[in-house]
């Protein structure tokens, strides 16, 4: 069955496909921290086709599932700046947090986004023989003034939802992060192909490459400025690093036979790749500047789907070695492999979790193909996904959702899921196949 998966990996579904991924909601993402984030006022002469960055904010932290938005309906003011709060009428409605804000002309033609976020919180004081009295507290949390132009208003609206999300949890915000993806459309016998590259929520999506040919495996670079991918424009495997600004590209591996699954080292220097040069499917690592290829494995099985893990110093594979795909670990510099994967009859794809603590992986029971996460230092293997054909999971740079390819009404579509399996949601085009789901690292 592994080696019919390896043929299969070239096989996209193809109908005609629009541009943006939708993002729907399939359950589980009302999360514990009640918000409310209040329609920020608008001081400018007309806000026709002006993206509403209040809205885009109160998206973005309703589909992380750490928030529960109270809803607008229930408000009972609707203030633009801390000085025009009542505070009482927040905690009435149970809120914890609150956000207000307003949108004012800028200099050049910009806009002046300026927003606050408070703390409502209670604390009971000392008790003595009198019911206790409960003194109540407003801490503002953090507060911005930001210049965006026409064009950024949403990838602002994004970055201010990182900072409420960081300033709230403590963990680094994911909204103005991207992923790439490949979608494939046909008319009649002719297909095509296109590598594209969105935000995390599906919006302002840009093609990378067009091909006639399939392309596969999409691997961010550490610093998010360059793909490294698969691509049969020349009716062969090739793997190619690519600029995502310049477009600018490089033929890195094009040996004979296979050449297939890129996975950058954590240091940007190398790539671990799948080759098939000498005859079997093997592990290779590539120094991309002394161009130096290094062979890691040496097995009559299948060993492919090479990954770093975070601190660079080990890399797990695939491998059927066992009977059937299994991970396996070796040192990054060589050396004998370990078998890590005990529990399912198929484990493959592996993703570390940015903390190098978890794997995601693809989980292959008598039901079907699900993502699953395993804690690495107690192998414990836990299903988070509910299709029958999931595959190609990518973790979220801060570790908090899974990103996947599954399918849907006949056709493949991404799905995101928490580490825990509670966040669920679905990234959709309205008509067409998309595939091979890579979520960029934070840009440094």
């Amino acid at each position: 069955m592994f080696k019919k998966a390896l043929l299969l990996m070239c096989c996209i579904m193809s109908q005609p496909a629009l541009a943006v991924l939708d993002i729907e909601i399939s359950g589980g993402v009302v999360g514990d921290h009640p918000i409310a984030i209040v329609p920020f006022a608008w001081d400018v002469k007309s806000r026709a086709g002006l993206e509403d960055v209040s809205k885009v904010l109160a998206t973005d932290l309703k589909r992380s599932g750490r928030f529960e938005l109270i809803p607008e309906k229930k408000f009972l003011e609707f203030p633009h700046h801390g000085d025009e709060v009542d505070f009482q009428n927040w905690r009435s409605l149970g809120a914890e947090s609150l956000v207000v804000g307003r949108v004012r002309p800028g200099s050049n033609g910009q806009y002046l986004i300026e927003f606050q976020l408070f703390d409502i919180f209670k604390r009971a004081q000392a008790q003595d023989a009198g019911p206790v009295e409960v003194e109540y507290k407003v801490k503002q949390i953090i507060g911005y003034s930001l210049s965006s132009t026409r064009q950024d208003l949403r990838r602002t609206a994004h970055h201010m939802s990182d900072l409420i999300y960081e300033a709230l949890t403590g963990e680094k915000g994911i909204f103005t992060t991207r992923i790439a993806y490949v979608t494939a459309t046909s008319k009649g016998k002719q297909k095509k192909y296109q590598l594209r590259i969105a935000d995390m929520d599906g919006q302002k999506p840009f093609t990378v490459l067009k091909s006639s040919q399939p392309i596969m495996s999409p691997a961010w670079s550490p610093d998010a400025r360059k793909l490294a991918y698969v691509s049969f424009e020349k009716k062969k495997s090739q793997v190619y690093v690519q600029d995502v600004l310049t477009g600018t590209r490089q033929l890195i591996a094009s040996y004979k036979g296979v050449n297939s699954a890129p996975a950058w080292s954590p240091d940007g220097n190398k790539l671990a790749l799948t080759l098939s040069r000498a005859g079997n499917l093997e592990i290779y690592t590539l120094d991309l500047t002394s161009r130096l290829l290094k062979r890691m494995t040496r097995n009559s099985a299948i060993d492919t789907e090479a990954a770093w893990s975070p601190d660079g110093k080990s890399i797990v594979f695939v491998s059927d070695r066992s009977g059937r795909p299994q991970v396996y670990r070796m040192p990054a510099n060589g050396g004998r492999a370990e078998r890590m994967t005990f529990q399912g009859k198929y484990n493959a794809r592996p993703s570390f979790s940015p903390d190098g603590k978890s794997m995601a992986l693809v989980h292959g029971t008598s039901r079907g193909y699900y993502i699953a996460i395993m804690d690495i230092a107690s192998g414990v293997i836990n299903v988070v996904s509910d299709g029958r054909l999931d595959e190609s999971p990518s973790f979220a740079p801060n570790g908090s959702l899974v990103l996947y390819a599954t399918s849907g009404a006949r056709r493949g579509i991404l799905s995101a899921v928490s580490a825990d399996g509670k966040v669920k949601q679905r990234l959709v085009l309205q008509q067409g196949d998309v595939r091979e789901p890579a979520w960029a690292p934070f840009r440094k």
